[in-house]
């Protein structure tokens, strides 16, 4: 091992918000950690940067409101270690038609997984939220206590600094070419592009829309994670309504069902913006997307006409004002994926991602599960059962739901 650089109890690759939470749980446990991105952290080029995600707990799959519940607990806790806050709480609003199937099975599982909930219908929805959210009569509402934003680049930015601050090592500019296992010894061997080598007893892969490629390079192994470009939109709210779309003012996160699938956040982190785009995107290359500063008319317009019906004249349609392009992980069912890597590298390497746009709120209890599976070999607390890997053996669709697909897939999302 004389050849070998540095050594690790866990070596995290990919320092997006799900490899930061893991090494801020790794380093607090105490172990040796070390960080590794290919490109600058806290950089805009994969899925965590930016000022806004959504947190809720109003799924339409029974399994992600306790990772959301844990999540909400590890958010205020994490944010009182570093003195500042990254989530801003507010309810979560969910609508659409009253015999749509995903969002029937939203109403199902907040009954079962004890979320806080209240189901409106049109005139009740106006009450709670007065001259703001216009319904249609056979649509419903559900609200739920446990919402609200999360500011993305300064969560990633949290978690890193606490890793050092328990003693992590950091390397950004850190392409990893290889990870081998290392038969002298057990652990793994991790080579970077720059010719930097480095032995860790356990691997945790966190690569977001590189994830595929990584993995089929290291291991072969051919993981079914799709990257999406998307486009996410602000819009201007007309002079005088200012204080009614404000985060201070109790206006809601929110999602709204059918196609297309709409969400959005209250006005907080720019003045007299609101946060309002379709969830869904192109697929892409994400060394060769396109930047896009905006969705095609197919999607323009759709969601134009959502805008008008919900808010009528208190926001300007005449187009989004601003425009940023992120990236989605997709998986064909739309679950994450958490597993081991398995192969020749066994349970020495830990893989997570395929997060398919809506994994971030879930990062601080998703890092502690990371954590847990790389130094104990198993997750304390939580069935992994529906992010295996191996539930796409003879099965290319993955988890079988009752309820259509929330993301589209266009060729013509994008300009």
């Amino acid at each position: 091992m004389e050849n070998w650089g540095e050594q690790f109890d866990a070596i995290v690759v990919g320092a997006g918000v799900m490899g930061s939470s893991t090494a801020y749980h790794l380093s607090k446990m105490g172990y040796k950690v070390a960080l590794f991105d290919q490109f600058d952290f806290l950089h805009h080029r994969g899925s965590s940067h930016g000022e806004s995600r959504t947190l809720r707990a109003t799924y339409p799959e029974p399994y992600y409101a306790a990772l959301v519940k844990e999540s909400l607990t590890l958010w205020e806790q994490v944010q009182s270690e570093i003195g500042y806050k990254v989530y801003f709480p507010t309810p979560q609003l969910d609508m659409g038609p009253s015999d749509d199937t995903s969002l029937r099975s939203v109403i199902a599982n907040c009954g079962r997984n004890s979320v806080p909930h209240r189901i409106l219908d049109a005139h009740q929805l106006l009450r709670q939220f007065p001259a703001r959210i216009d319904m249609p009569e056979n649509w419903v509402a559900v609200v739920s206590k446990i919402g609200g934003v999360i500011k993305p680049t300064k969560a990633v930015s949290m978690f890193q600094t606490l890793a050092v601050k328990n003693g992590a090592v950091l390397r950004d500019g850190m392409e990893v070419r290889e990870i081998e296992r290392d038969d002298e010894r057990g652990g793994v061997l991790v080579c970077t592009a720059n010719g930097e080598r480095f032995w860790g007893k356990k691997c945790v892969v966190t690569a977001g829309a590189w994830m595929k490629k990584l993995v089929g390079r290291v291991a072969k192994v051919e993981i079914p994670i799709m990257p999406l470009e998307t486009c996410v939109m602000y819009w201007r709210i007309k002079e005088g309504h200012e204080a009614e779309f404000a985060i201070r003012g109790g206006f809601p996160t929110f999602a709204s069902y059918g196609e297309p699938y709409i969400y959005g956040t209250p006005s907080l982190e720019f003045p007299e913006l609101i946060k309002i785009a379709v969830h869904g995107g192109q697929p892409c290359n994400p060394d060769r997307r396109k930047w896009a500063t905006g969705p095609g008319p197919t999607v323009l317009e759709p969601l134009k006409e959502w805008i008008r019906g919900r808010f009528g004249d208190r926001i300007d349609t005449s187009g989004p004002v601003m425009a940023q392009s992120c990236m989605y992980s997709m998986t064909p069912d739309e679950d994450f994926v958490i597993d081991f890597l398995g192969g020749d590298l066994g349970k020495d390497v830990v893989i997570a991602g395929g997060c398919s746009g809506h994994g971030f709120k879930m990062a601080p209890a998703v890092g502690r599960i990371l954590a847990d599976l790389a130094i104990s070999g198993e997750a304390k607390g939580v069935d992994l059962k529906h992010f295996e890997l191996r539930r796409f053996e003879g099965n290319p669709k993955g988890n079988v739901k009752d309820f259509g697909d929330q993301v589209a897939f266009s060729a013509a999302f994008l300009n």
